[in-house]
């Protein structure tokens, strides 16, 4: 999730354990703690697709945030001497905040690899990367916590984070319910495919986008929990995974696919081969893309990889908010080159 929410559930968490007993310090370290796993984007780790794909690795992991937590908790009584007797609950604030940080960004598409250094990444894919109805209640409930008395402000902030937390769960069942549809209507018009992805469409869970890729290529899709009854265009961009040939081994691309899942388009642009990663977007605006290889003979070069940047038009966003309510938005797809419905 954003920067804003991680820090506001941190606080949030930390005034629900200990504000009663230490006060503000609670919320300060609450959130201070929610912010420290995001921090790895500061560091530099060889490459874009290092920096791309080891996001959210080690500084996500429960192992390593495990080991911190000690440390953590040790400089906090450092600063704060007087409440050494609430030593205990230091450990259980530092340790929840770390674990619901890296919970919640599982609950995201890019991934999350909570038990690095296994190479496993979880990728629920629930909620979008911002959602304001999950963060609003946290931030208010905070901001209660900050300016009211103790019991009232503290009252009020663990309402609101039970209120997040009810609506994380709800986007659960929505995407259940989601996949379900999707799945039958896919088979209801008879389309083959080999992966599936649903994912919340831009700050909500009721629309939602919807990934299936093929050995051509891919649909992309949209179902609103609103639809009167199951409606599923979908349209397909061709994916030019030929361009791949002679270098699978390629240490960038084999880590893109991987990180991927899979989910990823092959295209060229002028002489370049690039990998765009299709998660996160929406056709054809795309946040994660890369140039691994060059056009040579017999096969592409691999060259130093290039992050491409994304266009990064709000164009489809009035668009996005049309279909949550209508089946048949006035704004159309748009169609790249090759594109079928």
């Amino acid at each position: 999730m954003d920067s804003l929410t991680q820090l506001a559930l941190g606080a949030a968490v930390g005034e629900t354990i200990l504000g009663r007993k230490v006060g503000n310090r609670a919320v300060l370290w609450g959130g201070l703690c929610g912010t420290l796993p995001d921090l790895d984007v500061f560091i530099p780790l060889g490459g874009v697709v290092e920096d791309f794909t080891y996001h959210r690795s080690f500084s996500h992991s429960l192992f390593v945030l495990a080991l911190l937590t000690p440390l953590l908790v040790w400089l906090i009584l450092k600063i704060h001497p007087r409440t050494a007797q609430y030593r205990r609950g230091w450990y259980w604030l530092v340790g929840l905040v770390f674990a619901t940080h890296v919970l919640l960004d599982s609950f995201t598409v890019y991934g999350t690899q909570i038990f690095w250094p296994i190479p496993v990444s979880m990728t629920w894919s629930t909620i979008f990367i911002i959602d304001p109805l999950y963060t609003l209640p946290l931030l208010v409930g905070v901001i209660c916590a900050l300016v009211m008395t103790r019991p009232r402000g503290h009252r009020i902030n663990t309402i609101a984070l039970a209120l997040s937390t009810g609506y994380l769960a709800w986007s659960v069942a929505a995407k259940l319910y989601v996949e379900d549809t999707v799945r039958d209507a896919l088979a209801r018009q008879g389309v083959v495919y080999e992966r599936l992805l649903t994912t919340p469409a831009p700050f909500n869970t009721v629309l939602w986008r919807v990934l299936v890729m093929d050995g051509d290529g891919y649909y992309e899709g949209y179902y609103s929990l609103l639809d009167g009854k199951p409606n599923l265009t979908l349209i397909h961009y061709p994916s030019e995974t030929n361009l791949l040939a002679g270098i699978e081994d390629h240490w960038p691309v084999a880590r893109l696919q991987w990180f991927t899942k899979g989910f990823y388009s092959v295209s060229q642009r002028d002489d370049d081969v690039v990998i765009t990663d299709l998660r996160m977007g929406m056709e054809p605006d795309y946040v994660f893309g890369f140039k691994v290889a060059e056009l040579a003979n017999p096969h592409p070069r691999p060259v130093t990889v290039e992050r491409v940047s994304p266009l990064r038009s709000t164009e489809r966003l009035p668009w996005v908010w049309e279909r949550i309510w209508t089946a048949e938005p006035t704004m159309p797809y748009f169609r790249s080159r090759g594109s079928k419905e």
